[in-house]
């Protein structure tokens, strides 16, 4: 196992390094609509975020109005960590939660390398800690060692309730941050109003933690199955070709239903998977975020010219 500091090093060598010649510092992309502080408040205009919506003075008033926000040069970014046990799959070399330690090395690095601020909410089968954002690379070496550790107690066998982490979010972090929400979202439901809460008042951003065999099996034959939250196991048969393609139906399925959730909530999300490159990942993330983001201006600008 990588300690804290060797696992810095090697994101720092074989990852951030890529990232600063291929996103050439442009790291803005990456947290466009981030770091902002209410400025003003207007009448609600057709190419508006409905999540600038104030809904309280929208009310009061009867008509709708949005939150006008002037940039903040220091972005606050929080890590929301779901490390409950169906993080630690992985069919891969990599686990799930593996990946999540990758992750957050490195976008918390590339924030507190520009002066930012990071923070993270852990939770496994409750919210075990908040860690209170800071700058510096030893605040980062900070979090790895915490999501490295061990954990000290017992292992327990129960679903995960994400919705108690979202709430522990909007409980702890005040001031309008920059949010990733970082789960494979295998949870109790419940959680989709809390998220759609959070994404009113900040910047979020759902990364989903992926693992293939999750949405397709092999053809191996007799396999027993263990439900790691739960610990119920079943076995099946994995040479069923039925089953399998039955087995496919229903994750297609969860994936349609999940990405409505995030897309109802508000959210942006970003899919993480234990086989795919996080640097080509982060990268094609961060142009579909540029490419959003000029297509936004352009609606703003045609509509201003209509006017």
């Amino acid at each position: 196992m990588h300690t804290a500091d060797q696992l810095l090093k090697q994101l720092e060598w074989t990852v951030i390094r890529r990232l600063d010649g291929l996103l050439q510092g442009d790291y803005r992309t990456l947290f466009r609509g981030a770091g902002l502080d209410l400025a003003d408040l207007r009448e609600y205009q057709h190419h508006d975020d409905v999540r600038h919506i104030d809904w309280n003075v929208t009310a009061r008033l009867q008509i709708p109005h949005v939150r006008q926000f002037t940039e903040d040069r220091e972005i606050n970014a929080w890590f929301l960590l779901d490390l409950s046990a169906s993080v630690d799959f992985g069919s891969q070399a990599l686990r799930k939660r593996d990946v999540l330690a990758q992750f957050v090395g490195v976008l918390a690095r590339l924030m507190t390398r520009h002066g930012n601020k990071v923070g993270a909410l852990l939770y496994s089968s409750q919210l075990d800690a908040v860690i209170p954002a800071r700058g510096g690379r030893l605040h980062v070496l900070h979090l790895l060692h915490r999501l490295l550790q061990p954990s000290a107690k017992p292992i327990q066998k129960e679903p995960t309730h994400l919705a108690d982490l979202l709430m522990g979010a909007l409980g702890h972090i005040k001031r309008r941050s920059l949010v990733f929400v970082v789960s494979d979202f295998i949870s109790t439901p419940g959680w989709e109003k809390p998220l759609g809460l959070l994404a009113q008042k900040h910047e979020v951003i759902a990364v989903r933690l992926l693992d293939p065999a999750e949405q397709a099996l092999p053809d191996i034959g007799l396999v027993t199955l263990e439900d790691p939250e739960t610990g119920e196991q079943m076995l099946v048969d994995m040479h069923d070709k039925k089953f399998r393609i039955r087995f496919e139906e229903l994750a297609a399925q969860c994936e349609d239903d999940l990405y409505s959730s995030l897309a109802r909530a508000g959210v942006d999300a970003l899919e993480l998977s234990t086989e795919a490159s996080l640097v080509n990942t982060i990268v094609h993330f961060a142009h579909l975020r540029k490419q959003r983001a000029r297509g936004a201006a352009g609606s703003m600008h045609t509509h201003k010219e209509a006017a």
